[in-house]
């Protein structure tokens, strides 16, 4: 709630400092004492636009400085935390603002410096103002299915259609992605057979880069280790006396030595002619290796080997080491492409269930608003009568809005309205109402919203105006009834609504070092007796205007 107001320099008011309590505060005065100038300071500090002209004459600046006492609960907490604005007691919030002559202004909250958006959101969370020229929050229709669903105790349900859609919205995106990567891959699908086809008639092996640079790089060589070969053949072949025909003789003549020594000499045949045996193993590999080597005529096939992984690789900006791999990759968009059909059904299978989900929850919530509908607008139609509206009707209209702009909040759209006259036909409620029947249909409605709502302060400007006698009575009897749910400021020029404050502040002018001046006293009960009497009598008060006065205070203490 409000718990402070500091006012420095505005217009008539040079310095002004406020305390305020709990319940129903009425602000009373004669015309033109300086209560609209009150309001002016306090819109300003909520965010309003400045002005310049409100800055005190002769002075540079003005200041407003307000108070509130809000509990760590309260959702303001919460958007100052957003904006890195931390509180440092539990319960209080400072919003000041400073306006120059040249029209500067400068806003803060817990001195903190902020912009006036930041101060007005903060504001709007805090205060509410209903007034003829000035009335907030349930006349922006955009709020008026959240304000349906608080007053139809609706939060769980909400939370179902909310919860069901963000799902149904997950399904699709999903969806949406398959159909995307399909799109693209329908696209890349001449390249992918194309190129498939390439690279599976060329068959790459992993490695086979290296193991063919290797061969080439040894054929490159193949006339030396040729030659080499056929010089290493003529020493070791039994041909032009080479090293298998000296063993042979040798063989022979231990042969002959073993004959005439009782074989003396076994042990050296039996060593010469295993190297016989492993010298003729030798020779055949060596045989077969000059075969090998004596055809160096696939170093072309090998050249072109090379230049074709190599070319491959260079189209698809690749290594030749990385070309299986790439096949594979290939292989594998080409399967997605042929089974993506079938992942679409099934995502669209799962998109169309999430979606028939939320319907179902979207309904049951539109059918829970019509309930609180209909309650709302029986409890709204109740009061209007004493409230001199009687021929007014109220009612919430609840439309469904089109397929394409269903959301979280379901697919209704929500939208007071009212029928001033019989007969009239109804239309939003801020375009048919005049002043002192809005600030009537407002307090009608916030009567049975405030249990509902999270703002601890109200405020109404000259909520009585066209209105007296029984009338006024009714509307002092539902601000006291107001005031027990939240904070209620009302500034009234009627005795009857006067008559219910808890707190009474009396606003006046004064003449103070030759300049006038509005002041603000908080009065006591005796003091109120004379103010009500005042507003009933005029300028004389009458002892018959105390008696009325009386009258009043008693009902009114009655009727609270």
């Amino acid at each position: 709630m409000l718990s402070a107001l500091s006012i420095r320099n505005v217009v008539l008011i040079e310095k002004l400092d406020l305390d305020f309590q709990k319940g129903l505060c009425v602000f009373t005065g004669e015309t033109g004492a300086g209560k609209s100038i009150l309001l002016d300071s306090l819109s300003l500090v909520l965010g309003a636009r400045a002005d310049s002209s409100l800055v005190r004459h002769g002075c540079d600046s003005l200041s407003v400085v307000a108070s509130f006492c809000v509990s760590l609960a309260h959702p303001v907490h919460k958007v100052l935390l957003e904006h890195g604005l931390k509180t440092e007691a539990e319960d209080d919030i400072i919003l000041k603002r400073t306006v120059s002559k040249e029209g500067k202004s400068k806003a803060f909250i817990n001195d903190q410096p902020v912009s006036a958006t930041m101060l007005k959101s903060i504001g709007d969370a805090l205060v509410e103002i209903h007034g003829q020229f000035a009335s907030h929050h349930l006349l922006n229709p955009a709020v008026h299915l959240e304000v349906l669903d608080g007053y139809g105790h609706l939060t769980d349900v909400v939370a179902n259609c909310r919860r069901a859609y963000r799902m149904w919205q997950y399904k699709k995106s999903l969806r949406d992605d398959a159909e995307q990567r399909l799109m693209q891959a329908k696209q890349e699908e001449t390249f992918l057979r194309d190129s498939i086809a390439d690279l599976r008639s060329l068959n790459p092996v992993e490695g086979e880069e290296e193991e063919l640079i290797q061969k080439r790089t040894v054929l490159m060589n193949g006339e030396k280790i040729v030659a080499a070969l056929n010089t290493v053949y003529q020493l070791l072949s039994d041909e032009g006396q080479g090293a298998m025909h000296h063993i042979e003789q040798a063989l022979w003549q231990l042969d002959k030595a073993n004959a005439l020594s009782d074989n003396e000499f076994n042990d050296i045949f039996v060593s010469t002619e295993q190297a016989e045996s492993a010298l003729a193993d030798a020779v055949a590999n060596l045989e077969r290796s000059m075969q090998n080597w004596s055809d160096i005529s696939q170093l072309p096939q090998i050249d072109d080997r090379l230049f074709a992984l190599k070319d491959v690789a260079r189209k698809h900006h690749v290594s030749v080491s990385e070309l299986t791999e790439l096949l594979a990759d290939f292989e594998q968009k080409l399967s997605a492409l042929e089974n993506g059909h079938d992942e679409i059904a099934s995502l669209q299978k799962e998109e169309e269930n999430a979606r028939l989900t939320y319907i179902e929850c979207a309904q049951k919530l539109s059918a829970e608003r019509i309930k609180a509908a209909k309650k709302l607008d029986k409890a709204v139609s109740e009061e209007l009568p004493a409230l001199k509206l009687s021929k007014a009707s109220f009612l919430t209209q609840i439309q469904e809005i089109p397929s394409h702009e269903w959301n979280e909040h379901g697919m209704d759209k929500v939208v007071f309205m009212v029928s001033t006259n019989t007969g009239t036909p109804f239309a939003p409620i801020h375009k048919v109402a005049s002043g002192g029947e809005l600030s009537r249909f407002m307090l009608a409605l916030k009567v049975n919203l405030a249990s509902s709502e999270q703002l601890d302060t109200l405020i109404f400007d000259e909520v009585d105006t066209g209105i007296g006698g029984a009338t006024a009575a009714a509307v002092g009897q539902r601000l006291a009834k107001l005031s027990n749910d939240c904070q209620v400021l009302v500034v009234t020029h009627s005795p009857q609504v006067a008559a219910f404050g808890a707190h009474h502040y009396v606003v006046g002018k004064s003449e103070q070092k030759g300049a006038v001046v509005t002041q603000v006293r908080f009065i006591s009960d005796d003091e109120r007796l004379m103010e009500v009497a005042r507003m009933l009598s005029g300028a004389e008060i009458t002892e018959s205007g105390k008696q009325m006065a009386q009258e009043l205070l008693d009902k009114s203490c009655k009727k609270i």
